[in-house]
């Protein structure tokens, strides 16, 4: 995807003089849109995916499962938009399960999906599959996904590392049955197992050791997408035993999928209303999602928006007013930053606890919001698990985002109310947000701002 050379340097973050009226249409859901891939991928029949995410996360995921033999053909009939900017409407990509083989080499960039979920994929194909991705992939766990697998019966090479860049040694099938990870650091861990599961011989019964499961939600969508496509799955949730999860084995059907807006990518967009005291139309919000964005709607009226779900979408309306929160993340914590980014311009102090597991995210996302909201005049802590934030009066500099999407937007939220604020690399965006810039500057503008 090609990236506007200016946008790696500073971008001089808008500054909004009134509130915000608009409507900003989301592109689908990043989450949604690898899990369809995978899924679409291993079914026994061709399907649909309408209006994906086409961004670097996304194509990086389309791009490995098309080294692996798998037919994905791009077709755009017509776009919509919005004061927002295009919906990608008219975009479906139409999916051909093929025998999954190597050898192929597959970039992840700094993508944990494409890192976690590709790998018991990898073991199903025939021939080795290696694994790159950017620097920072060498740093983030996978230690669960590689045991786990081995356990399985796979053959990985990894130097020891528990890390990449490895390599899988698909021998056309894998055994599965049984296993036990500790998934503290990634419920990815638990999701990549389960979206193969129904491919492995024996399926897979995948039992959680540790104390800790972050972002519960994202396995709920895995489950929810695996038995909409024909897999049984039995779930804590379902009367099974409690951290356990089994998928039979069997075979996955080819669906005709629309794809959610991405919720999460929402947050900026919303806070903007919340900051300005102005309103902001999502439309296409859905009224059922197991997507972790939707706790905004909770999250954001308690520090002082309200919100209305309508026919058309959700509208948020700020109230002039920015309150503190003290509030769990431990099962949304990919809004973090966003909140954070409210939290510093709040009337009073939050506390954001539950998420010490996002010091293992695309960066350390806790010692960079502490970092870049305190070198913009802000007083934030780290906790063990999260942070303390209280409400200073913040004035201009550089907010450096460690290529890290969520730091990119949650810069752009604290610029709204504070003139100066300059974000480095703002194109990292395009992970999970393509025309993010286009998009910010398109609200602002619909708004007069």
């Amino acid at each position: 995807m090609p990236v506007n050379p200016a946008l790696t340097a500073l971008w001089p973050a808008p500054h909004a003089s009134e509130a915000v009226d608009a409507t900003v249409h989301v592109p689908g859901s990043k989450s949604v849109t690898n899990r369809a891939l995978v899924l679409a991928a291993l079914a026994s029949e061709p399907g649909w995916l309408r209006r994906p995410l086409r961004s670097r996360d996304t194509l990086l995921m389309a791009g490995a499962l098309r080294a692996m033999g798998v037919g994905i053909e791009e077709t755009v009939s017509s776009s919509s938009s919005g004061a927002g900017g295009s919906d990608g409407a008219g975009e479906a990509w139409r999916i051909l399960p093929a025998g999954l083989r190597g050898p192929a080499t597959v970039d992840v960039g700094n993508a944990g999906t494409v890192m976690r979920f590709l790998p018991p994929v990898a073991a199903l194909a025939d021939g080795p599959i290696r694994f790159d991705g950017d620097p920072r992939s060498y740093e983030r766990p996978l230690t669960g996904v590689i045991d786990a697998l081995r356990v399985l019966g796979a053959r990985i090479d990894d130097d020891g590392r528990g890390a990449l860049p490895l390599t899988v040694h698909g021998g056309g099938a894998l055994d599965g049955g049984p296993v036990e990870i500790d998934a503290s650091s990634s419920s990815q861990f638990v999701s990549a197992l389960l979206l193969s599961g129904p491919r492995f011989n024996q399926g897979v019964e995948v039992r959680h050791t540790g104390s800790f499961l972050p972002s519960m939600p994202h396995i709920r969508m895995t489950v929810d997408m695996l038995r909409a496509v024909g897999a049984q799955v039995d779930t804590p949730e379902s009367g099974g035993e409690p951290n356990v999860w089994r998928v039979t084995p069997g075979a996955l059907l080819g669906r005709d999928l629309t794809i959610e807006p991405d919720l999460s990518n929402a947050q900026p967009f919303l806070a903007a209303a919340l900051v300005t005291g102005g309103r902001v139309l999502i439309p296409d919000w859905p009224t059922r999602t197991t997507q972790p964005g939707d706790r905004l709607r909770e999250i954001f009226t308690e520090m002082g928006g309200s919100c209305e779900l309508t026919d058309y979408g959700l509208v948020l309306t700020g109230s002039g007013a920015i309150h503190g929160i003290d509030v769990d993340l431990s099962d949304v914590g990919e809004l973090t930053p966003g909140i954070a980014a409210v939290a510093a311009l709040a009337d009073s102090p939050s506390t954001l606890r539950g998420v010490a597991h996002l010091r293992l995210h695309e960066t350390d996302r806790l010692a960079a919001l502490t970092k870049e909201i305190n070198e913009l005049g802000g007083d934030v802590t780290e906790s063990a698990d999260g942070l303390h934030i209280r409400p200073c009066r913040l004035h201009g500099g550089i907010f450096h985002t460690y290529d890290d999407h969520r730091m990119a937007t949650a810069g752009a939220i604290i610029g709204l109310a504070v003139e100066g604020v300059q974000i480095e690399n703002v194109a990292t965006t395009a992970k999970t947000l393509p025309d993010f810039p286009d998009l910010w500057t398109g609200m602002l503008g619909a708004s007069g701002v």
